[in-house]
């Protein structure tokens, strides 16, 4: 549970969010194999919702919710640029709440919300790649009431 009022997300961060509708999210099967897929997304300042219309209650990320792999793992970024290098992204270790009804960003149906444990970000502001690698900022999630 996020206490009322943290924000996990830096506003640099959020507002990268904000700008991108895709993202992949990985989930494990019964077998422990991971399955990643691609999904629409919704940020706000303490985590993610995915889900969708009627049919995504038997979508093998939600069945693997609903099995009780919880661990997820999300991941939002892009490439801007090939000449000049440029990526930019933020990489979540969280954990997948109870599939529930609500009206998302696509419309009534079945959602999940993924609250951040960890999280990594990089390049947030769009800079060309140089000799040294893109510096990463990680957060831990878990002191802020979850």
């Amino acid at each position: 549970m996020v206490t009322e009022g943290v924000t996990l997300f830096s506003s640099a961060e959020l507002a990268y969010l904000r700008t991108q509708s895709l993202a992949r999210l990985a989930t494990l099967n019964a077998g422990d194999q991971p399955d990643v897929v691609p999904v629409a997304f919704e940020v706000d300042e303490t985590g993610f919702w995915i889900g969708g219309g009627a049919t995504v209650v038997a979508t093998r990320k939600i069945r693997n919710i609903v099995a009780g792999r919880r661990r997820v793992a999300l991941v939002v970024d892009d490439l801007v640029s090939l000449a000049p290098f440029v990526a930019r992204g933020v990489r979540v270790y969280g954990t997948a709440g109870e599939p529930c009804a609500r009206t998302g960003l696509v419309g009534p149906g079945t959602y999940v919300r993924i609250t951040a444990d960890v999280s990594w970000s990089w390049n947030l502001a769009g800079r060309p790649a140089t000799d040294e690698w893109y510096p990463v900022t990680r957060t831990d999630h878990s002191a802020c009431g979850q």
